[in-house]
């Protein structure tokens, strides 16, 4: 996600903060020194919403190893100023699985509030409802109610939140897939104007977390009308088989002549029969101004590529050319190239199918 920076690294997934999470960090900072804490008070209101967003990303790992159960494995979390987002690299065909990923983070979020309850318990401490609106309310208490706080948020069908999830995965054992999505989605933008609405008389936040469900909502209904039009279609309907290749030891002008002089921007490198390698636009432009144009294409060249066959589904590998953040896939056939897989005639394809009403073949 832009405007981001990586954390770290855990159980093989990368958590990331977006630039607006500082601005909730300082505008929590304010208000703990502007209610009389001073600089103690910014510090601790400080510590507090970081444990809050702790809760957080130990919520968006429920849902992270739960998908990484079912063969799904997640691009990275990012904490933003509503909470956070596992970008799961797709979501599972089988609803019972969505159902159990969904279910996951909320399930968390429950398990961190009854050991808080436990821990508080054995302090003999008391669970005040109301500490999240009094003064000097002990951490641990305040920390237990915004997880049950945060539980029973989710857990709204207000796609696409977890309970909305949970929504389309139980209708979709229904109805189907794409149906299920639109009526979710269609609950979930209900939810939104009423989250709206409130807000205006109440609370700002509310409107954006408003927004954000209406636009999630709209997002993930279009988003599935894409896998709709792909159902059923291998890479081989879509795939452009008229390609120019480059060898490694070719010299960068010749990619140059062929950008200039056709279509292609990228370009698989190949070896003998094998490919070793893709030139895209961006690298054949940094070897020039850092090699020249007649370095090798072994020198700007990546190395390491995803590649997909003729006969994979279309969306698998549509959902895989997103993921690795490139523009193209060399498509292979017993270990020879046949052709390439772009996100350009992907959406070539989807136009010609929106208005044609669907293609032969």
């Amino acid at each position: 996600m832009k405007w981001s920076w990586k954390l770290g690294r855990f159980a093989g997934i990368d958590v990331r903060v977006h630039a607006t999470f500082l601005l909730l960090v300082a505008w929590v900072a304010w208000i703990g020194y502007r209610n009389g804490g001073g600089a103690a008070g910014a510090v601790a209101e400080v510590i507090f919403i970081l444990l809050v967003f702790l809760s957080v990303v130990l919520h968006e790992y429920g849902h992270a190893l739960t998908a990484r159960r079912f063969g799904v494995s997640t691009r990275e979390i990012t904490l933003l100023p509503i909470g956070g987002v596992a970008q799961l690299e797709r979501m599972p065909r089988e609803p019972r699985q969505e159902l159990l990923i969904a279910l996951a983070g909320p399930a968390v979020t429950v398990a961190i509030a009854v050991i808080l309850w436990i821990v508080m318990a054995a302090l003999h401490m008391p669970a005040n409802v109301n500490a999240l609106v009094e003064e000097n309310a002990p951490l641990l208490s305040r920390l237990m109610w915004v997880n049950v706080w945060l539980f029973l948020f989710n857990v709204l069908p207000a796609f696409p939140m977890d309970g909305g999830r949970v929504l389309r995965a139980a209708l979709a054992m229904r109805v189907g897939y794409g149906r299920a999505t639109g009526v979710a989605a269609e609950v979930g933008k209900g939810f939104a104007l009423l989250f709206g609405i409130v807000g205006l008389f109440s609370s700002p936040f509310l409107v954006l977390i408003a927004l954000f469900v209406w636009l999630g909502a709209a997002g993930e209904a279009a988003s599935v009308q894409t896998q709709s039009a792909f159902a059923g279609v291998p890479v081989e309907r879509v795939m452009i088989r008229d390609i120019q290749t480059l060898a490694p030891g070719d010299p960068l002008s010749r990619a140059v002549s062929a950008v200039l002089g056709g279509f292609q921007q990228d370009f698989p490198v190949v070896d003998g029969n094998g490919v070793v390698g893709v030139l895209t636009r961006n690298g054949m432009v940094k070897g020039l101004s850092e090699h020249g144009p007649d370095s090798p294409v072994a020198d700007s060249m990546q190395r390491e590529f995803e590649t997909t066959s003729p006969a994979e589904p279309l969306d698998d590998a549509f959902a895989r050319l997103q993921a690795c953040r490139c523009r193209t896939l060399p498509v292979i056939d017993r270990g020879r190239l046949v052709g390439v897989l772009t996100a350009e005639n992907v959406g070539e394809f989807l136009m010609i199918r929106g208005v044609g009403g669907g293609l032969g073949g």
